[in-house]
């Protein structure tokens, strides 16, 4: 078969199925299970934070907000991150449950048996009935009966806790879409805290799990970089920032009125490192804009704090001006309890099962002794930080995951004791190349590099679109491996030229005058929605105009990519501008969102997942509705030829062939140059395979698989519906013909020995 359109077969029917596969969620029980059935699975304490909000008008009408008022200072305290991080730690001291759980070395397969399809929300951009909350939208028992059905069981919830920043005694808002978080508890612009507790319960009801955000690398302008700005307590230790004396001032630029900070450019940089202050340039300026962001580090205005000493800080920050770093060696260690007491507050009091650690791959930063760039990624402490929080979050009974878009060594060293799961920036562009190229070379390339370097494809999170923008910067070909020589085309390239080929490639075909609705996010990759990275691979350049068949090969493409990321080992995650095929938002229709150049904001349009509010326009967050080519879940569900149900015959035989937990042994050369193979492996049944084959083009292909792990004679069945499709020949090889964008799922078993 060349397409998943009948469900597997049942296990009495099932006489090829390997004996020893397991349904999803199954497994060995682990050392807690064992020694303690009766611990519940989560530390639940009972204690909950205090009330944290705007202060009372007796405390506005007590002074102005600056450090000589006590009132105002006080009320920062209250208000931070860090200060909840100590309630939090005291909750959990001294208990004999935080030693039941194994927890020194990452589970990448456990953490996939507990959720292996995910869906990745975005706060801001799901649209919920009038007066109800995003979390409560999310705890919506349909919407989990729905995510059941598709086979979802993870929800990542996106970062839903207080970001932005504080002026005075007023808030500020998001600079980056609530990644500059700035308190531990919930913001009501998302719901409440027990908005969040019912989802994870509501999640338990239909087997699933929620994954919620922390932020090791930095935080928003919030109380805590206000504390450290006045030179409170152990406040100045949670960032990398520096007091620069009064003397020397002139090194610093000028705060314009209005502002707090100014960005340094190239020369100030300089002056302060050559003046022994800062680290200095970086190895690159993430986010670089010119005359907005010439460097990683910025300048505060003058600040009394409450022991009458003005102080100017020149703080780092990775990211926007607005998302100071934190200081994960600081003698204080106020950084590393600020994001251990928020992972605890996720994990032990709200009830999620996981974490996302954002920004995870730049915790360390160290000034060299030759002339260049300060170490700045891959850096050994970065690996240290990690493995504490990954530990400290197993220790309570939790996974994480990371978004490292770092190299393939970075990749795999930084999960060796840290986090369980790492996001799948090796093959994300790779595949979006060969859907744009009709060539599956780089993917392959990069399928059989991550092979090489000891990166487990079960350890991945292989996504579709998220919140992010498709990103090409392959840092490991541009960056650790620019000068290797790798074979691609018949000839021989550098990992500067390969990456260079590959961007101007996928900006060629995606981007620009062939497809004007993406645009490019600086020097990252590309604002597009999943579905519109497809209209610009099949040259559909107006959106506006797309016939129902154009719409169809669409769909059927998308479904080909799920096939990719869901037929190999790790978890598959999707979004809701996957499920209902969003279109990006025309950018004059959020020029102002565009106007610092995050173009990002055009593939963040709002969706309704199950038509709760089908006259609304906007999300309660002011994104507007998008225009989808897909419609409702709901709907979709009750249409056998949609892409939500045809995702589901994936989904399901995703799960009932066990292929999330097998292993990666082969990505052999191909037939046809549109043609990919995989071949996994069940560890608990020797012999027995699982191959998929994709086809990334629009047209038809046929050609021989051959892999040397294919023993010849072995029996060959199709996982959509059970049929015998044939057997390995003394080649290691079987022909198969394929439709445009269509896969196929085999399961492979070993030669029957002949009794004696």
């Amino acid at each position: 078969m060349s397409e998943f359109d009948a469900d597997p077969p049942e296990a009495s029917e099932a006489s090829e199925a390997p004996e020893a596969l397991e349904v999803e969620g199954s497994g060995e029980p682990n050392f807690a299970q064992v020694f303690f059935p009766a611990r519940p699975k989560a530390l639940r304490p009972r204690a909950r934070l205090r009330q944290q909000g705007a202060p009372t008008r007796a405390q506005v009408r007590s002074g102005e907000p600056e450090g000589s008022n006590p009132v105002y200072v006080d009320w920062l305290c209250e208000q931070s991150m860090l200060q909840d991080a100590k309630e939090i730690a005291n909750q959990f001291s001294g208990l004999g449950s935080m030693w039941q759980n194994p927890f020194a070395r990452p589970d990448p397969r456990a953490a996939v048996q507990t959720a292996s399809v995910w869906f990745t929300a975005y706060p801001i951009s799901m649209i919920t009935r009038r007066g109800e909350s995003f979390l409560g939208t999310l705890a919506d028992p349909d919407l989990w009966s729905a995510f059941e059905h598709i086979g979802i069981h993870g929800v990542h919830t996106g970062p839903v806790k207080r970001a932005g920043g504080l002026s005075g005694w007023n808030p500020t808002p998001s600079v980056d879409g609530h990644f500059d978080r700035i308190g531990t508890h919930i913001d009501e612009l998302f719901g409440t805290e027990e908005d969040f507790r019912e989802m994870c319960r509501v999640a338990a009801e239909h087997e699933g799990t929620v994954i919620d955000d922390i932020v090791p690398g930095h935080t928003g302008k919030g109380a805590d970089f206000r504390l450290a700005e006045l030179g409170v307590g152990d406040y100045p230790g949670i960032y990398h920032m520096v007091s620069i004396p009064p003397e020397e001032w002139h090194l610093l630029p000028d705060v314009p009125e209005g502002r707090d900070s100014a960005n340094l450019d190239e020369v100030d940089e300089m002056a302060l490192t050559e003046a022994g202050h800062i680290i200095g340039e970086l190895q690159r300026v993430i986010f670089h804009v010119p005359g907005v962001k010439d460097t990683n580090w910025s300048a505060t205005a003058p600040v009394t704090g409450p022991d009458g000493v003005t102080r100017r800080w020149v703080y780092l920050h990775y990211f926007k001006e607005g998302q100071p770093s934190i200081n994960w060696l600081d003698p204080t260690f106020a950084g590393m309890r600020l994001v251990i007491g928020d992972a605890l507050h996720s994990i032990g009091d709200l009830g999620s099962g996981g974490l996302r650690l954002d920004a995870n791959g730049f915790l360390g930063v160290e000034r060299t002794l030759e002339v260049g760039p300060a170490w700045s990624e891959g850096h050994p402490l970065s690996e240290a930080a990690n493995q504490l929080i990954g530990s400290m979050v197993r220790k309570v009974g939790g996974f994480t995951f990371q978004e490292l878009n770092l190299s393939i060594e970075d990749i795999r060293d930084t999960a060796a004791g840290g986090a369980d799961l790492s996001y799948d920036f090796i093959t994300r562009p790779a595949y979006h190349h060969a859907l744009a190229t009709g060539d599956t070379e780089f993917l392959r390339l990069a399928l059989r590099e991550a092979q090489r370097l000891g990166v487990d494809a079960a350890g991945l999170v292989h996504a579709l679109q998220n919140h992010d923008e498709l990103t090409y910067e392959l840092v490991h070909f541009a960056s650790r491996h620019r000068d290797d020589v790798f074979t691609f085309r018949g000839g021989e390239v550098t990992g500067a030229e390969l990456a260079e080929t590959v961007r101007g490639e996928l900006t060629g075909t995606l981007t620009g005058d062939a497809a004007p609705y993406n645009l490019v996010f600086t020097t990252n990759g590309i604002a597009s929605t999943t579905a519109s990275v497809i209209t610009g691979a099949l040259g559909f350049r107006d959106l506006d105009a797309l016939t129902d068949e154009q719409v169809e090969q669409v769909r059927r493409a998308h479904l080909l990519l799920a096939m990719y990321n869901a037929l190999q080992p790790g978890v598959f995650a999707l979004s809701g501008w996957d499920l209902v095929g969003a279109l990006p938002i025309p950018a004059e229709q959020i020029a102002d969102l565009l106007r610092e150049g995050d173009t990002r904001w055009i593939h963040r349009p709002a969706y309704d997942l199950l038509d709760v509010a089908p006259d609304e326009q906007w999300s309660t967050s002011g994104m507007p509705r998008a225009r989808t080519l897909y419609g409702p879940v709901d709907r979709q569900l009750e249409d056998p030829d949609s892409f939500v149900t045809r995702l589901r015959e994936i989904l399901h035989l995703r799960g009932y062939f066990a292929v999330a937990t097998t292993r990666q042994v082969d990505v052999p050369d191909v037939a046809h140059p549109a043609m990919l193979v995989m071949v996994h492996e069940y560890e608990q049944v020797p012999g027995q395979l699982q191959v998929t084959v994709l086809n990334f083009s629009a047209d038809p292909i046929s050609g021989t698989v051959i892999s040397e792990r294919l023993e010849p004679g072995s029996r060959l069945m199709d996982m959509g519906d059970g049929s015998v499709f044939g057997q390995v020949d003394q080649l290691h090889g079987f022909h198969v013909e394929l439709d445009g964008f269509a896969g196929l799922a085999l399961l492979v078993s070993p030669p029957r020995q002949e009794a004696s």
